[in-house]
């Protein structure tokens, strides 16, 4: 009978263990997280006269899983409330009540102040300070404001494209052109892609009270021509990189099919106005932004 309870309770705290596990992961949204992290490190080994280096690539992967982890677990932390009421997100664990705010807050400031630290002392101190700077907007600045103002998102873009800055500053140790513009390739990029998910999500961000579509009335027409606006804005942004000598015609070429096959998704969200042409745009998004840093990267000059 021993042998048997110990078994049970072994199994129970194995259980209680890949909960917790799986708690963190959906703290942190590491797959988001993971995206974003993915910008970063490409952006970084384009950088002029950096080259793969393991050690190097990993501590950068960490420092941003970190700092981004920590980000939105404060997001968490601070949309509990609305986070239950809204289907796609009241299994988050602080929302669902399995992880205490104390323990969420905690996590978040080990986690960044880590973050922060390995990319001041392994890479330099801008990249800290901009790393810093990206956790603080995002967390207490973009939070808050989606339910007051649809600027939110504008302002939301700014943290979302610095890990490509952030990623060229460890590499370059200076605020360059080439940084910024990969910066302005993911900031005009998040705009399609974040309004086709409000779109698609209206009902549900719009019971929680966030104001996330840049019209009042929801999905209008006047949605669908900002979406495109952007995605427009992107074609021009997606030439500099051969201009200023970061990459090749190669990419180029690919840069641009890719520029205008989003651009098209988006011409079709504003004729057809429904749920499915916002998920083309959400998905080609998607496949965008890596489809693009890898042809950049590939075609380094």
């Amino acid at each position: 009978m021993t042998n048997v309870k110990d078994y049970v309770d072994e199994r129970s705290n194995l259980e209680k263990v890949k909960q917790k596990v799986k708690d963190y992961g959906q703290l942190m949204k590491f797959t988001l997280s993971f995206t974003v992290v993915f910008s970063s490190v490409v952006c970084y080994l384009l950088a002029p006269n950096v080259s793969f280096t393991f050690v190097s690539v990993l501590l950068l992967f960490v420092a941003g899983m970190l700092i981004t982890g920590s980000a939105n677990a404060i997001n968490q932390v601070v949309e509990k409330d609305t986070d239950a009421v809204m289907s796609r997100t009241a299994k988050r664990p602080v929302a669902a009540g399995r992880m205490t705010v104390d323990e969420a807050w905690t996590f978040a400031f080990v986690a960044g102040t880590v973050g922060v630290f390995i990319m001041g002392y392994w890479f330099n101190g801008l990249s800290a300070a901009l790393s810093a700077f990206s956790l603080f907007l995002y967390a207490f600045v973009y939070t808050p404001l989606k339910k007051k103002h649809s600027i939110a998102v504008l302002v939301g873009g700014i943290p979302g494209a610095l890990p490509c800055l952030i990623g060229w500053v460890a590499g370059t140790d200076e605020l360059s052109a080439g940084g910024w513009i990969l910066f302005g390739i993911q900031f005009f990029w998040q705009f399609p892609h974040f309004w086709a998910i409000a779109w698609i999500s209206y009902t549900d961000y719009a019971k929680a009270g966030f104001r996330l579509l840049p019209s009042a009335g929801g999905p209008t027409k006047f949605a669908a021509v900002q979406a495109l606006l952007y995605a427009i804005i992107l074609v021009p942004f997606g030439i500099l990189p051969y201009i200023w000598g970061m990459s090749g015609w190669i990419s180029l070429v690919i840069v641009t099919l890719a520029n205008a096959y989003l651009v098209w998704q988006c011409v079709r969200l504003f004729r057809e106005m429904d749920v499915n042409a916002a998920r083309r745009v959400m998905f080609t998004s998607y496949g965008y932004l890596p489809i693009v840093l890898l042809a950049l990267l590939a075609d380094k000059m």
